[in-house]
């Protein structure tokens, strides 16, 4: 009898945090979906899925898989692992449905859509100042700095560049094994630390924002004392870093592909369908992991109470199970509410009509006002723990 009917989930040897794998994942989510619906990576001693209906599963089941044991591969609740847990996103219920009630009633479509002007201009104004210089730098010139300017205005924390991207390199970092990648992080943000505190307090809030919004919620009750400066740290992370991640994706996509590109120029409205095809052929949150609650048995295997179980996204989102050419990136496949980079169920991101938004902004100014846009050289990745992002990606554009 095999060991998968025996219920044994089969070891693997491979470190899916050695940085040429983060840097190229795509053999070892072609391993981890092919050995079998539940494997233990053997260096970590967890358990790890990657087909899409097992991830889905994992990230749904909140009776079995609990997030309050953190979304990284530690347990936080185990002595000497203990970091700050999210409010909104390494908690269950009953917790993580009062918040995410109380969230709700701020982040409306209608208060998204009071920032759509501001984001188009400055989409404009990014794209014209690009054209002008022919070659760029798609994720220093463009993207980053494009997110980072528009989403702090709305959620009303400054944002400066170093210390923004050295806080969220520690926190994609420290969601992974303590590494070197972990360490080096950890030293490049400690002298950010009180910086980041101390602009996430009310006093710093931009009148109108999420944060002023966050604070007043908790003045009223709907949160319990010090959630919004919490939820804040939440919020930054996965309203910049992710945000920039799937953008970048996508002009690298498109800077590659002159019949992907043309179909954006034909129709710029495809910029929103762009951005759920990018963040499905590249996910930015490559790796979320749950606790085991109880003993339980996941597609024919037993799993043991107390163990973390990583549910690889990047895998799931290119898993040939679910997705015809899953390693294609394809304008033309509808993947919004169907693809796990945006979370599923009650985790599903609470931000992503302000993502979508940015993105639907900054590529569709592009498309309307550039007419080719190709690479001009090799793109590099920033490898991160759990995060997937570009580090370099130059581009070259010409004006329509």
């Amino acid at each position: 009898m095999s060991r998968e009917l025996q219920g044994e989930p089969q070891h693997i040897d491979v470190d899916p945090y050695a940085v040429p794998v983060l840097e190229s994942p795509y053999e070892f989510h072609r391993l981890l979906r092919d050995t079998a619906p539940v494997v233990m990576l053997e260096r970590y001693g967890v358990y790890a899925v990657g087909r899409y209906s097992e991830c889905g599963d994992v990230l749904t089941d909140f009776k079995r898989f609990e997030s309050s044991g953190g979304i990284g591969i530690q347990d936080i609740r185990k002595p000497g692992k203990f970091r700050t847990p999210s409010k909104l996103i390494e908690v269950d219920p009953p917790e993580h449905t009062a918040v995410r009630s109380a969230l709700n009633k701020i982040l409306t479509p209608l208060a998204i859509r009071k920032w759509k002007a501001d984001f188009e201009r400055e989409a404009e104004a990014y794209v014209d100042r690009v054209i002008s210089m022919g070659e760029f730098d798609g994720v220093e010139d463009f993207a980053e700095s494009y997110v980072m300017k528009v989403f702090a205005n709305a959620v009303g924390v400054k944002l400066p560049r170093t210390e923004t991207l050295a806080i969220g390199e520690m926190r994609f970092n420290q969601t992974g094994p303590e590494n070197e990648l972990y360490r080096q992080s950890m030293v490049r943000a400690q002298p950010y630390l009180a910086w980041f505190e101390e602009a996430r307090q009310r006093q710093n809030m931009v009148p109108g924002s999420i944060g002023e919004m966050l604070f007043d919620a908790e003045d009223r009750g709907e949160f319990p004392p010090g959630y919004a400066a919490n939820l804040l740290l939440t919020f930054v992370g996965g309203g910049t870093d992710s945000s920039i991640s799937g953008i970048c994706t996508v002009l690298r996509q498109l800077a590659s592909q002159p019949d992907q590109w043309n179909l954006l120029k034909a129709d710029p409205s495809k910029a929103r369908t762009a951005l759920d095809e990018g963040i499905r052929f590249d996910t930015p949150f490559q790796i979320v992991y749950r606790t085991v609650r109880q003993d339980t048995e996941l597609s024919g295997f037993t799993l043991k109470q107390g163990m973390k179980i990583g549910a690889f996204l990047g895998a799931a989102n290119r898993d040939p199970r679910k997705w015809p050419n899953p390693d294609s990136f394809d304008l033309a496949r509808q993947t919004a509410g169907v693809h796990l980079a945006f979370g599923v169920a009650s985790h599903v991101c609470i931000g992503q009509m302000i993502a979508r938004l940015e993105a639907e902004s900054l590529l569709g100014a592009l498309a309307r006002r550039a007419k080719d846009l190709t690479l001009a050289g090799a793109p590099r990745y920033r490898p991160m723990n759990q995060l997937r992002t570009l580090d370099y990606l130059p581009l070259r554009v010409k004006g329509a």
